[in-house]
């Protein structure tokens, strides 16, 4: 009985991340056809439309916007939307939290050398975190609340897009050679995962 049970776990440890990747692929596929479609059909003669092109169109947009966003005045254009959505209760709090979650889990705004370990007071202990501010940058909120010895760190929590911000001496960290999206990766699966990550030692 224990070795049936063993392997239903183990086949759905497999099958199961397969299974859910490919419908999140296929909702959003679908989605995206469904919108998209209709508009194209209008531009386009219907005959002339085949599946799969309002896909390859969502993507040429999203290149174009963002090759555009490299201009300061086009990418003030794009975030026109944004900045309007933050302004409106209700949305604020949806759009500013997929927004958060996206740039954790893209590792924007944060340095290719930001990687450290944060040592526990007391204690053996140590936690890889991300360095998101350091002190004496003008005109930013986290920064002025630093000392010239202080690090504000990211530290991301095992399964869940959350984590804290620490403020921490620089004296409790300690640098490693792992791009944040690889300490993201790394932590946020709990270690479980197959990422190949280069030894420190």
């Amino acid at each position: 009985m224990k070795i049936v049970i063993r392997s239903l776990l183990k086949g759905l440890a497999i099958i199961l991340p397969l299974v859910i990747t490919i419908e999140v692929i296929r909702w959003f596929l679908i989605t995206i056809e469904s919108r998209l479609a209709p508009v194209l059909e209008l531009v386009l003669r219907p005959e002339w439309y085949i599946p799969g092109m309002a896909t390859l169109a969502f993507l040429s947009i999203c290149t174009l916007v963002g090759f555009s966003a490299r201009w300061q005045s086009a990418d003030w254009l794009w975030q026109m939307p944004g900045r309007i959505l933050m302004k409106i209760p209700g949305t604020k709090q949806i759009y500013g939290m997929l927004q958060d979650i996206m740039e954790v889990m893209s590792g924007k705004n944060f340095a290719d050398e930001s990687v450290v370990l944060v040592k526990l007071p007391q204690s053996d202990v140590e936690l890889i975190g991300i360095v998101t501010k350091k002190s004496g940058i003008k005109d930013d909120r986290m920064s002025s609340l630093l000392e010239e010895e202080q690090l504000a760190v990211f530290l991301p929590m095992a399964y869940n897009v959350g984590g804290y911000t620490v403020i921490v001496p620089k004296s409790c960290t300690k640098n490693i050679d792992m791009k944040p999206a690889e300490a993201l990766q790394l932590v946020i699966s709990g270690g479980l995962g197959s990422s190949n990550i280069p030894d420190k030692n």
